[in-house]
């Protein structure tokens, strides 16, 4: 009887270990954008997929006509408890002044933390199809007015507003205004803060430690994506950024997660593998 107790014993601890072991396992965080066609077409699939590549957190980019990805906010809220995902962040490129209430309320109850502008909106951003070259009008002055006013309603709903960088921002504008610079220096931090995509700004030509050490603790999401000799998106750690270099300022930076995120995958690499290229990137560079 004793005997059957401790090799009882002996199997409930293998299995609580083994749980603790897969548990740690799953760290860092996933932009969805990066696997659009595939929750698209599945989103559960390909949410269970995220999760089993290692993955804990989510960015969605997602959201039309008061749903994320065709689910209600509860109940995409319900499938990702359901599959152990968390969600962090959310893109919210469709929000203007006039629909800003009602989107807020979507994202608080889908249960993201932070309301994500991801390009200048309300037709302020600008694509140029013949070299993919992107822009933005009206002037960063109105731009950092909108953000103030969107994050002053994010905040009164208790969530957090960040600002989404490209490469355009650190380039002077026609009035000679490096936006980027003048949206850090014109915003109040209590109510509109960045997220940093690394590819861009490393595409523009720009230091990110260079902004933690003007604008420190501003920076509260990382997009961690790598770049080839090509200039082309890369899984992260096929590519030729320094994040080693770049993580060792995450305190200064005030960064307090991290989604990894391909824009488009070459070579006949799919976006779901890629993902698990990625996720073996950040753990061996140090990201957690």
């Amino acid at each position: 009887m004793k005997k059957t107790v401790r090799i009882l014993s002996l199997i409930a601890l293998f299995i609580a270990n083994s749980f603790i072991g897969s548990a740690q396992e799953k760290f860092g965080g996933l932009a969805l954008y990066t696997v659009r066609d595939d929750m698209g077409k599945n989103a559960k699939a390909t949410l269970q997929a995220v999760a089993d590549a290692g993955y804990k957190n989510i960015e969605s980019a997602g959201y039309a006509e008061g749903k994320f990805y065709n689910l209600t906010p509860a109940d995409f809220k319900a499938l990702l408890n359901e599959i152990g995902l968390t969600p962090i962040s959310t893109h919210q490129g469709s929000v203007t002044l006039e629909n800003a209430d009602s989107m807020i309320a979507d994202v608080k109850a889908a249960g993201f933390e932070y309301f994500v502008i991801p390009v200048p909106p309300m037709g302020l951003f600008t694509f140029n199809q013949e070299d993919r070259s992107m822009g933005m009008t009206g002037g960063a002055s109105n731009l950092a007015e909108i953000l103030t006013t969107l994050g002053k309603k994010c905040s009164e709903a208790g969530l957090k507003l960040l600002y989404h960088n490209h490469d355009f921002e650190f380039v002077k504008d026609k009035d000679g205004i490096v936006t980027i610079d003048y949206l850090l220096e014109n915003t109040d931090p209590k109510f509109v803060n960045f997220q940093m995509d690394l590819f861009w700004v490393t595409k523009a030509g720009a230091d990110p430690i260079a902004y933690f050490k003007k604008y420190p603790g501003r920076f509260i999401i990382w997009h961690v994506k790598d770049m080839d000799e090509q200039g082309r998106f890369s899984p992260v750690g096929n590519g030729t950024i320094d994040f080693e270099r770049i993580l060792a300022e995450k305190e200064l930076s005030g960064m307090k997660y991290y989604m990894v995120e391909q824009d488009m995958t070459f070579d006949g690499l799919k976006p779901l593998e890629a993902i698990k290229i990625s996720h073996k990137g950040i753990k061996k560079i140090g990201f957690n």
